[in-house]
């Protein structure tokens, strides 16, 4: 039976269902309008309101960014990377050779990881956490149990490795010391091939099909074929490219001594615009409809929407930001200088 509802309590309470129920009605068809549900289409035109991501309607969160606490002051150290897996969210701690784990809801630290020297990036593969151990004298990868974080092998790769990827049968390690990118099968950890690729390699993302890589001292990108390594093409962009990653039509590149990112159409490489941020940008997400930069040198976080790289806002996270990863609501940033995690 529908509630009748009686008196000045009961009305404002209706009238605060009604009002919030319009409101995510409205945003929801400000999308539909647009074509899409979150995230931009490729080559569509600007948008005349950015663009929202429905899991954070869902949650009510109608605001751009917004910094609410930061995470693992005293558990953490030197942290550098972040990763998500699901519930948790995973971070590397470069000067301790660990990896703690926290509990992405409230940034609990729920647990801290041994594993071999140099603990540098992460990556997820749907059970595991793979982390690269950049160590002169042991350069390797450890997978660890995400569910326990028991240490299931580590396996050696090139010399100096940096950022993983995973392909969804294969991990991918760039190997900056040695110009190439090794493939590992993420079942046993065995090692399949390793590739030539630009000088020093270091950031390394997956399209859906192909693999690329950031060539910080080419000042290029590599693209390789995922199933066997062929090399596609190369693409020039702005100076000491590190940071990469994949918005569904796109790959975004962060280029440090330039201060921009560069976009490049995935399928064919063209330049599609490089875009100014902070200083120093580092590494680089997508939260489904807009690309998050990390300014090492600026202390901040930038938002550009994807579909045309506009700025739409610039925050302030800790000191010396290098790590950035998404949880489906929030973003995560690992500040090695301030021994913490922010969460926007």
């Amino acid at each position: 039976m529908a509630q009748v509802c009686f008196g000045p309590p009961c009305s404002r309470t209706c009238l605060r269902v009604v009002c919030l129920l319009f409101l995510c009605l409205s945003l929801l068809g400000q999308q539909r309008d647009s074509g899409n549900l979150g995230v931009n289409a490729p080559g569509a035109g600007a948008p005349s309101s950015p663009a929202v991501n429905v899991n954070q309607v869902a949650i009510l969160r109608w605001y751009a960014a917004n910094l609410t606490t930061s995470f693992g002051s005293g558990a953490l150290s030197f942290p550098s990377d972040v990763a998500f897996d699901g519930a948790n969210i995973w971070v590397t701690n470069d000067a301790s050779s660990s990896v703690t784990k926290l509990r992405a809801n409230d940034g609990t630290v729920l647990s801290t990881f041994s594993v071999p020297a140099g603990a540098d990036y992460l990556a997820f593969d749907g059970a595991n956490i793979w982390v690269t151990n950049g160590s002169i004298i042991t350069p390797s990868v450890t997978k660890l149990r995400a569910s326990d974080g028991t240490v299931l092998g580590t396996f050696t790769v090139g010399s100096g490795p940096v950022d993983v990827a995973f392909d969804g049968k294969n991990i991918w390690v760039a190997n900056s010391g040695s110009d190439i990118v090794t493939k590992l099968r993420a079942s046993d950890g065995k090692v399949l091939r390793t590739f030539p690729v630009g000088m020093n390699p270091h950031g390394v993302a997956f399209d859906g099909k192909n693999i690329w890589v950031a060539n910080t001292n080419s000042n290029n990108v590599t693209k390789l074929q995922a199933s066997n390594g062929a090399v596609l093409g190369t693409f020039t962009v702005g100076t000491e490219p590190i940071g990469i990653a994949f918005d569904g039509a796109n790959i975004w590149v962060t280029n440090l001594s330039s201060n921009s990112v560069t976009k490049l159409r995935a399928s064919d490489g063209t330049v599609l615009g490089t875009f100014g941020v902070g200083t120093n940008p580092f590494d680089v997400a997508f939260d489904g409809a807009n690309i998050w930069v990390v300014n090492e040198s600026s202390g901040t976080v930038t938002k550009l929407r994807a579909d045309d790289g506009k700025v739409l806002g610039t925050f302030p996270v800790g000191a010396q930001p290098l790590g950035v990863a998404f949880d489906g609501a929030n973003i995560w940033v690992a500040n090695l200088a301030s021994g913490t995690v922010s969460k926007l």
